[in-house]
């Protein structure tokens, strides 16, 4: 016969599952010290390229020092922080996400194609019920535009493809479909893009 001891159950602990959401005591300054250290410095003649078009344009460093400088006085730590990215598909905005990530640990995705939140109302309140107790969200959220060595605004060179590459080639897509409309050559609609290109789409209509 089987033992009564084996129907008898204990009281539940309650157990936190409470994690920093990267471990460690390094601050996000001294981590963003940590990933730069031993970078290259940035290419002056690129440099000078986006400043000429973009006035008032800095570098991920430059920028990334001064998102952990000013958060950190505010009382966001690696610990307490949950980054949360709404940026586009596209691996050039990797550069700055994976940066991040070493900062802040593993981001919330948002994004789709060009930047959009494409995780919608649903993919918000996701998010924010993982921000730690008493803790923090960073939300990274923007387009992104390539510009070439020749100084083309939307062009871009790529690793290992011969091809000078739209950049943002959704973003380009949907000013194309944009003037159309306005040129007179197609026509706007409303309807519910095929699934096969749902963002594209969506990307277009917002637009």
């Amino acid at each position: 016969a089987a033992s009564a001891s084996a129907f008898t159950t204990s009281p539940a602990v309650r157990v936190s599952t409470s994690l920093n959401i990267l471990a460690g005591t390094q601050s996000a300054q001294e981590r963003v010290a940590s990933v730069m250290e031993g970078r290259p410095e940035e290419n002056e003649a690129i440099d000078k390229l986006v400043k000429a078009n973009f006035p008032g344009a800095i570098s991920n460093k430059e920028m990334e020092s001064k998102v952990a400088s000013i958060l950190e006085a505010k009382g966001f730590t690696p610990a307490n922080t949950l980054l949360c990215t709404s940026l586009c598909c596209d691996e050039l905005a990797r550069n700055l996400e994976d940066d991040l990530n070493k900062v802040y640990g593993h981001n919330f995705n948002l994004g789709g194609l060009s930047g959009f939140p494409f995780a919608g109302n649903t993919g918000f309140g996701a998010m924010s019920a993982h921000v730690p107790d008493d803790g923090f969200c960073l939300l990274v959220h923007g387009p992104h535009v390539g510009i070439s060595k020749d100084g083309v605004i939307g062009k871009v060179e790529r690793s290992g493809i011969a091809l000078v590459d739209n950049c943002c080639g959704s973003a380009i897509a949907a000013s194309n479909y944009l003037k159309g409309i306005t040129d007179g050559g197609a026509k706007i609609t409303t309807k519910l893009q095929t699934f096969s290109d749902f963002q594209q789409g969506a990307v277009q209509e917002l637009i």
